[in-house]
Order: structure tokens, then sequence, then C-alpha cells
């Protein structure tokens, strides 16, 4: 079953944000765009690479009206614990969300029951709370902050401009397609 305009469930988790703990809710998320990435665990392998990626490109996804909230079902104490002892981690700037009861893992079903972790997912939340688009990959493969910045700024447009779509590799500026009743079909 697709997750695309599905309301994000209710939720308050805490968050390590600039070395403090901060709680952060549903509430806090309305109202602004936002990528929600999971990631399976603290001290990894993958994980940090990712991590440093989005923090490398977090202000550009400032600048588009976008925050980041990183994911896993470790708690607020191993967040901070991983920052401390790790220069990658030292550089993100976004919150880091602790789900260790599973509740924002499960609510975008990403939560791997056997394992206690979450799939390495990436979803797209619109001002209104409504995932937009996601992605879920298998765990030893890492992704890309770039093609995930572009997609919230397709996201972005076509929210603004409703009666056009963005074909592959569009960047802002370039041409969009208006669907026709004769092409719409084809979508």
């Amino acid at each position: 079953m697709s997750l695309i305009n599905r309301e994000i469930v209710d939720f308050k988790v805490q968050a390590f944000l600039n070395n403090e703990f901060k709680e952060i809710t549903k509430k806090d998320v309305l109202g602004k765009w936002s990528v929600f990435f999971f990631y399976p665990a603290d001290f990894t392998f993958v994980c940090p690479t990712e991590l440093e990626d989005l923090a490398n490109k977090y202000e550009e996804f400032q600048k588009i009206g976008c925050e980041i909230y990183s994911v896993s079902c470790d708690t607020h104490f191993v967040h901070k614990a991983w920052h401390d002892v790790s220069k990658t981690i030292q550089k993100i700037q976004y919150p880091m969300l602790a789900d260790p009861t599973a509740v924002l893992a499960r609510g975008f079903d990403v939560l791997i029951e056997e394992d206690g972790l979450a799939e390495r997912g990436s979803f797209i939340v619109n001002p209104q709370g409504k995932i937009v688009a996601y992605e879920v990959i298998a765990g030893s493969v890492g992704r890309n902050a770039e093609e995930l910045f572009r997609r919230v700024q397709a996201s972005q447009f076509v929210a603004e401009h409703g009666d056009q779509v963005c074909p592959a590799k569009w960047q802002p500026g370039a041409e969009t397609l208006k669907p026709s009743l004769d092409l719409v079909g084809l979508l």
C-alpha cells in the first residue's frame, strides 16, 4: 500500500540538537516542508556517511524552507554519545530524533520488528503533514542528499504549480510538462 498522501502520525519524541535535548512533536513539523531521514542505528558504518552528506547540504535545505529530521530507534542519549565521539556527527545542525519506542518507524512503515531498527527510508512531508514522496532502500546502500534535495524542490514546485509536472532530472528553472487530456493516461 502506498504511503503517498498519508498524514504522518501524531508523535512526541526527544531530539538531540545543538548539544541539547529538545522535544519535537507533529505540531512542530506542520506548516513547513520536512524530510524524515530514517537510518538503522548510531555507531554504524553507512549511516554517518549519509548524515554527513545531509549536514553538508543542510543550509541549502533551510534556504528552500525545508527542515531535516534524521531518525533512528536509538535514544537521544545515544545520539549525544555518538556526537561527542564522532567528528562527522559533530557537523550535524539538524534535529536527530530519538525513536526508541518506534512510534515514528512504525508510523512511516520502516520498522524492522525483529531487529528493533529502521530501514533506510527518506520521506518528504508537505506543510500539511502529508507524505508526498518517499524511498526505502536496503540497509547496505547509502543515499544521496543532492538527489533528495532535488526531489524536495520538485515536490515544492508541483505543489505551487499544480497544473505542471516535473520530468526526470528536472532542476529549478528547467522546462516542466503540462499534461493535456490526451496525455493524462501516460502519467
